[in-house]
């Protein structure tokens, strides 16, 4: 409902022109946790727990994002995979998938793995028999009829 929803993350880190780059980590009370740091470019790292196959984020000015899906997971099947608008895709040779998104207010991703994949292509043979047994039968049969 646009509501924010803060995420536990842990292994934060802040790149940059620095060597090691500082930052504060604060939680005021009933507030969720909170980084500062110099103003300049930088690049923040995390490790958070996803659910549902799906990653997104949403801020208040552009920015880049980078995400790399594990070789587990795949986004090459548009029936089952999504990607939001203006990202770039690539796929490297030991099966992970980097997604990046220049100056972008919101983000989102859903990926799949091998089990998804092949519990698609069974509910498609599935639907194909359907039909043979529901549709092309019955008409076969009301063409012998007819002779």
């Amino acid at each position: 409902m646009g509501e924010k929803v803060p995420v536990q993350v842990g292994n934060v880190e802040l790149t940059g022109n620095c060597s090691p780059c500082g930052f504060n980590w604060s939680r005021p009370w009933g507030a969720p946790s909170v980084i500062t740091f110099a103003k300049g470019n930088y690049t923040v790292s995390y490790l958070a727990p996803l659910s549902g196959n799906t990653l997104q984020g949403q801020f208040t000015r552009p920015y880049s994002v980078n995400a790399t899906i594990p070789p587990e997971f795949s986004v090459k099947n548009p029936l089952i995979a999504g990607i939001s608008q203006g990202a770039n895709v690539t796929h490297h040779a030991d099966n992970t998938t980097s997604v990046r998104w220049d100056k972008t207010t919101a983000f989102n991703v859903r990926f799949y793995d091998q089990w998804h994949e092949n519990m698609l292509w069974f509910f498609f043979q599935f639907m194909a028999i359907l039909v043979l047994i529901l549709v092309v039968v019955p008409y076969l049969l009301s063409m012998k009829r007819g002779e």
